[in-house]
């Protein structure tokens, strides 16, 4: 009897454990993922500010003319 329960106890905690490891995994994949959207999103943002300015700078130069 005592060996039963000894071996579902050490199943549970091997498959908590395999869990707790899957999930620490696709946490870091995660914030790998944010990393890069963020990286993309603020290099679009930064391209749309550069063009914008650009812009202005032009139409400026424009109205001296």
């Amino acid at each position: 009897k005592g060996i039963v329960y000894g071996a579902l106890v050490e199943s549970y905690a091997s498959e908590q454990s395999a869990r707790i490891t899957a999930m620490e995994e696709a946490s870091k994949n995660a914030d790998t993922m944010l990393q890069s959207l963020r990286l993309a999103y603020n290099r679009a943002r930064q391209a749309m500010i550069t063009q914008e300015v650009s812009e202005i700078v032009s139409g400026a130069a424009a109205l001296e003319n």
